[in-house]
């Protein structure tokens, strides 16, 4: 049975591809084992692994984890996978390359946890290897109080439908909370929602590259991840590991 993890995660997540060709280019660039950091089931992972390239995905999430290593095995892609945090692994071997996408660094804690990622992350790259990690902030140019909550994100699993709407954003920046109702519906109509609240830090990419030099880092030219009519932008931090 899917577990309530995997289908919320894919119910918000799993649909977003914009941000796809441009870990498809750092990946064909780096040239080496490429670690997706907060890989979830395997969205960028996959991707990846399937156009050839040898991946490592983690993440918190067992559950998650678990799931992403299924779907790998059922295509025939080989993805290595750990459960681990973002802010105290230890895999034991080098990358060229390590990204976090769709504000996975945003939920690392504040500067304390960024401070704790950006050492563990400059540990497992090799001199000259890249960490990418993309940012948003969804307010950006709009006044606090007038903040609109973008459309709801639907998915079927079997029978039943799920969906998941943001229905209100509280700022106190640097942080933002953002409050989802979440909906199951069951083949038989029933319907049973709830809150989940999602608590992301507010952070630009002077700020983490700032962060990051004392972690043996040097910042490189900030890249884009467009904005769509469904889903906001990004500008992805570029940092070498010097």
């Amino acid at each position: 049975m899917t577990s309530e993890a995997v289908i919320w995660h894919d119910v918000e997540c799993a649909a977003y591809d914009v941000d796809l060709a441009l870990w498809r280019e750092l990946a064909e660039q780096a040239d080496g084992p490429v670690l997706d950091i907060g890989a979830g089931t395997g969205r960028v992972a996959l991707d990846l692994a399937r156009r050839g390239h040898d991946v490592t995905a983690i993440d918190s999430d067992r559950d998650l984890v678990t799931e992403l290593a299924n779907r790998a095995r059922a295509r025939g892609t080989r993805v290595a996978t750990a459960t681990a945090d973002a802010r105290s692994f230890e895999l034991g071997r080098e990358f060229a390359l390590a990204i976090a996408p769709m504000q996975v660094a945003q939920l690392f804690g504040g500067p304390d946890g960024r401070a704790a990622a950006l050492g563990c992350i400059r540990r497992h790259l090799r001199t000259g290897g890249l960490f990418a990690a993309a940012l948003a902030d969804p307010f950006e140019g709009i006044p606090d109080d007038e903040v609109m909550p973008p459309m709801p994100d639907i998915r079927e699993f079997g029978d039943w439908v799920y969906a998941s709407r943001p229905v209100a954003v509280r700022i106190d920046r640097p942080h933002a909370a953002i409050d989802r109702l979440r909906q199951s519906v069951s083949p038989t109509g029933d319907v049973s929602e709830w809150i989940a609240t999602i608590e992301v830090d507010l952070v630009t990419v002077d700020e983490v590259a700032a962060e990051a030099e004392g972690h043996g880092f040097a910042q490189r030219p900030t890249r884009r991840v467009p904005e769509t009519n469904e889903w906001v932008g990004s500008n992805v931090v570029v940092l070498e590991a010097v």
